[in-house]
């Protein structure tokens, strides 16, 4: 069974047991976490979809841990004006593990 979930403001597409990095959560590591905007069921050869979310259907999850991206560098420039701007950015993340769908 799979489901397309909105976490955080994006959606995923998720399966029992797949981990998956989403944007910081605001739970401690080791809380379960229910995410009750599911979008979408898919069971075999079933697929139910919400309008815009099912009513009833919920996905819980673990958080595992707490953890920053990696380093994404910004740079500008404007050629023969002296101009060059670096920058650098690190996306704060938990690592979730999806427990049940359902």
């Amino acid at each position: 069974m799979q489901a397309i979930v909105e976490i955080a403001g994006q959606q995923f597409r998720v399966q029992k047991d797949q981990k998956v990095y989403v944007h910081r959560l605001e739970q401690a590591e080791g809380e379960t976490v229910t995410f009750d905007q599911v979008l979408m069921l898919i069971d075999g050869e079933k697929v139910t979809v919400g309008a815009p979310a099912i009513a009833g259907k919920k996905v819980q999850a673990t958080v595992l841990r707490h953890l920053k991206g990696d380093k994404v560098l910004v740079f500008k420039m404007k050629r023969r004006k002296g101009y060059k701007k670096k920058n650098g950015h690190r996306q704060y993340l938990t690592q979730i593990q999806i427990a049940s769908i359902g």
